[in-house]
């Protein structure tokens, strides 16, 4: 099974689990912003109804039930008491209404991408296995328009993103994209290691060894072909959480 193939879940309950584990385990690596920041995740078949983490709640805390539900169709939902942050509104309702790829949308500015992303040219260069991963693979949107409050920006960024999984997001950040949080997951942490690859080739004044393309695009495919080793990440990874998180789940 190739990630093209890949079918997705409508279990509300699971997913919130493995949204909330995403979150506890991205504050872990100290890829959050404390209270900012925002994952999602569609429960329906048609991707419009999703859960994102609640307004201000700071990410080592978040448990599945503080989930917030969203329907991307109800423009309302930012007049409800438990409206979540502004910016998550106009990102993810764009992202789940306009791409049929955004089962799983997670955005955040970890360091080393955002040091990538606040670069002249924030490429990422294939230089190794991890960074020739993202080889071709990658949306690059580089009009950062401000915070992202206004719906405007939302629907710019999810029309920049285009059918790409993953997205460089100049002056900003990065998101990720999968049809589950698993392989969303794996996505933005090979992500942010590629990103610190780079920056830390960069640190050297070195020129780059930048593979030629027919190499890159060949280990890209590759990393296809790893399927299963993105759930299984995952998967130890929440083991880690269950021995010693253990309320993520409540």
């Amino acid at each position: 099974m190739t990630k093209h193939e890949a079918t997705f879940s409508t279990d509300e309950a699971q997913i919130r689990v493995d949204l909330a584990a995403a979150i506890r385990l991205s504050c872990r690596y100290d890829w959050h912003e404390g209270v900012a920041n925002h994952f999602s995740a569609a429960v329906s078949a048609d991707g419009r109804k999703f859960l994102v983490n609640p307004r201000w709640v700071h990410w080592s805390r978040v448990r599945a039930s503080d989930l917030v539900l969203c329907d991307a169709d109800d423009p309302s939902t930012m007049e409800r008491p438990d409206a979540p942050d502004p910016s998550a509104w106009s990102i993810h309702s764009a992202l789940h209404r306009n791409l049929p790829q955004a089962r799983v949308a997670l955005h955040i500015h970890p360091p080393y991408a955002t040091a990538l992303a606040g670069l002249k040219d924030p490429t990422i260069k294939p230089i190794d296995q991890v960074t020739a991963r993202f080889f071709r693979r990658m949306a690059y949107d580089l009009n950062f328009g401000g915070i992202a409050t206004a719906g405007e920006e939302g629907e710019r960024i999810s029309r920049a993103i285009g059918n790409h999984r993953s997205v460089m997001m100049g002056n900003h950040g990065v998101t990720t994209l999968g049809a589950t949080v698993a392989e969303a997951w794996d996505a933005l942490y090979h992500l942010e290691r590629a990103a610190k690859t780079l920056v830390l080739a960069y640190s050297t004044g070195q020129p780059l060894a930048v593979m030629p393309d027919d190499l890159a695009e060949e280990t890209a495919a590759e990393w296809e072909t790893y399927h299963d080793a993105e759930f299984a990440h995952f998967e130890e990874m929440k083991r880690i959480l269950d021995r010693e998180a253990p309320d993520y789940k409540d």
